[in-house]
């Protein structure tokens, strides 16, 4: 902790914590990496072993080309993510995770490795949404080998099932698609709060809980906050705990009636050294 005025506390995650969430960002940036460059190549090979003149079917080589280069265009998606969350980490190393300006206002950064995992199930809702798309598209692709059938009569009944299935499957198509839009929206907006500072005033609107071993702040009309006092040292965690409890108590309790009791219950498990899971 670090008093950088009357009434302002600065608090920094320690230097251990920073290196293992660095550690993991920089492992997970690496793999994305090369899980775009593979796929890109294995894309750009796959694409260079068959004709490419036009049909009113979808083959299905231009289906896993669409696959394995969306799965690198999620990839770079998610690896720039990471690299803005390897960013705010340093930032938040550097200039605090926790603050107390005076009696009235806290400024947290969220720069727990669980941002990490938000990046991964984004990247993961999105992949399996486009598989969802290709399903749907399976039909289109069976026409291709309906009209190579040699029984004329077989051939025109199995084409014209074909394409009423084509029809049903443009809809899931069209539907996953539009989450993978959302999903991409969804990114954007990730990319602005990854370990962004947010400021809460301390009034009655506020709401702030501890669980886990997790400082969460809701204020009306602003993202929700997470802290994970794990980041900190124990005299730290003991010291944020004891001013939020005496800000509490001059704020009339009204942020949270059961938060004394939560404050109280995770200065026992900083006193024991207790790490939560």
């Amino acid at each position: 902790m670090i008093q950088v005025a009357k009434d302002t506390y600065r608090f920094h995650l320690t230097q251990k914590q920073y290196d293992r969430i660095r550690r993991l960002g920089w492992l997970f940036f690496v793999g994305l990496v090369v899980c775009a460059i593979v796929s890109v190549m294995g894309g750009w090979l796959l694409w260079h072993t068959y004709t490419h003149t036009f049909t009113l079917y979808l083959k299905w080589q231009d289906a896993l080309v669409a696959l394995l280069w969306f799965i690198a265009l999620i990839t770079l998606g998610g690896s720039a993510l990471v690299i803005r969350f390897l960013y705010a980490l340093h930032e938040g190393y550097a200039k605090g995770m926790v603050t107390f300006a005076g009696k009235n206002s806290i400024t947290v950064r969220d720069l727990s490795a669980e941002n990490l995992k938000s990046i991964f199930w984004l990247m993961n809702s999105s992949f399996w949404c486009f598989v969802a798309v290709l399903i749907g598209l399976v039909p289109a692709i069976l026409i291709g080998w309906t009209l190579q059938i040699p029984d004329p009569m077989l051939e025109f009944v199995c084409t014209m099932l074909a394409v009423l299935l084509s029809i049903a499957g443009l809809v899931v198509s069209i539907v996953a698609a539009t989450f993978i839009v959302i999903a991409f929206v969804g990114a954007t907006s990730l990319c602005q709060r990854l370990g962004s500072s947010h400021t809460y005033e301390l009034n009655g609107q506020a709401t702030i809980r501890i669980d886990n071993f997790v400082l969460a702040i809701i204020y009306p009309a602003m993202l929700e906050s997470m802290v994970d006092l794990n980041l900190l040292a124990i005299e730290d965690q003991k010291q944020l705990l004891s001013l939020l409890h005496q800000r509490w108590v001059d704020a009339e309790q009204v942020w949270n009636p059961e938060l004394g009791e939560e404050i109280a219950q995770a200065l026992e498990a900083a006193e024991q050294g207790y790490v939560y899971i």
